[in-house]
């Protein structure tokens, strides 16, 4: 009985020793496989943290216009007799544009100036026999009336023929004809557009912040969508003297020269004002920087030893920054990361502190500071 009790309790000691060693190698693989699975190689693009000089901007948003713009129409209907011009001239200042049919009225001015003629043919002899005491006082008076009555009948006359020429008020560029020879026209119809392209006006509003960096005389920067290509080079020649109470922004002016008459008004333009001394920065594409409600952050590389085949060992740690004004794709770090530093530019998202990481730069993020939109 003591022989067969010392062979089982030998047995159970293998059995219970043999489960133990089962469970110590199993927490030992898991823990090895769990310790490889925590820090696996990520694969990361780069740039070098460098500081650039930066132009100090305040930009905006604004529309142009012509300097003088009009629909042009004349006062009183009538036939159209005369069309003096075509779609898309150039006109100076005063030159003929429309005339309607006004026979009428020029017989009509002809008369009156005949009865004005004959009232000053009266009132000089009447005068002449005044002196030789021939007719009284009242007579030579009533004659004098009756001359400045003619004449002003004559004037008004001529005003009213005057008013059936269609002339330019200023010089500029017609725009489309919208009346056609024979047409009648009613009082106010609308017959062309003249507008003087050169120069142009914009205007756009700045936030009342910025009233300490822009002021009258500054140089400004317009683009327009239609030339991407092209900036068009201005001057703020004036500033509105309210802010609006509602948006707290205040309106200005600037002149730009259009002498080959690209620009037209109602285009839509970005403005860019120069606003102080030029500055330096450490910059970095806006893709590095990681927002976040407790603070911005980047990834830095950093050299960690050496792997088991002697290559340096690079792994990620995570830096709070302070980021400042942007420009473009751009965006300027006050602190947190200093010039000559290595930073994360694409692939953050898969990173925590100390996780290895293999740099492939043959794919990099947008980094310039004036992007165009591009069609693809």
């Amino acid at each position: 009985m003591i022989r067969r009790m010392i062979l089982m309790l030998a047995v159970l000691g293998v059995v219970l020793g043999g489960y133990y060693a089962f469970q110590q190698f199993k927490a030992k693989m898991i823990h090895q496989a769990l310790s490889s699975m925590a820090n696996p190689l990520q694969t990361v693009s780069t740039v070098v943290a460098t500081t650039q000089t930066w132009q100090p901007e305040v930009q905006a948003v604004g529309s142009l216009r012509a300097v003088n713009g009009a629909t042009l129409s004349l006062e009183v209907g009538g036939v159209v007799d005369r069309i003096a011009f075509q779609s898309g001239d150039d006109v100076q200042a005063g030159q003929v544009l429309l005339q309607l049919r006004a026979d009428d009225d020029t017989a009509k001015l002809a008369a009156l100036e005949a009865s004005a003629a004959l009232a000053q043919v009266n009132y000089d002899r009447d005068q002449r026999q005044f002196r030789a005491q021939a007719v009284s006082q009242a007579v030579v008076d009533a004659d004098n009336y009756n001359l400045k009555n003619a004449r002003a009948q004559a004037d008004q006359q001529r005003a009213i023929l005057a008013e059936k020429t269609l002339r330019a008020p200023f010089a500029g560029h017609l725009g489309i004809r919208a009346v056609d020879l024979g047409q009648y026209l009613n009082p106010g119809t609308a017959v062309v557009t003249l507008q003087a392209l050169d120069p142009l006006f914009v205007d756009f509003t700045v936030p009342q912040q910025a009233l300490s960096s822009v002021a009258v005389g500054q140089a400004v920067t317009a683009k327009v969508d239609t030339f991407p290509d092209q900036t068009f080079q201005g001057k703020i020649i004036a500033v509105n003297p309210t802010v609006d109470t509602d948006s707290r922004n205040v309106q200005m002016r600037a002149s730009l020269p259009n002498p080959d008459h690209r620009l037209l008004p109602g285009m839509f333009a970005t403005i860019d004002i120069a606003a102080g001394a030029p500055a330096q920065h450490l910059t970095l594409p806006q893709t590095a920087i990681t927002y976040n409600p407790y603070g911005s952050t980047v990834y830095l590389v950093e050299k960690k030893g050496e792997d088991v085949s002697g290559k340096p060992q690079l792994v990620a740690r995570q830096s709070f920054v302070t980021t400042g004004a942007t420009r473009g794709d751009q965006v300027a770090v006050l602190s947190g990361v200093k010039p000559g530093d290595v930073v994360v530019s694409a692939g953050q998202i898969k990173l925590h502190n100390d996780v290895p990481v293999l740099i492939n730069n043959t794919v990099q993020p947008s980094d310039n500071p004036n992007p165009v939109p591009t069609d693809h």
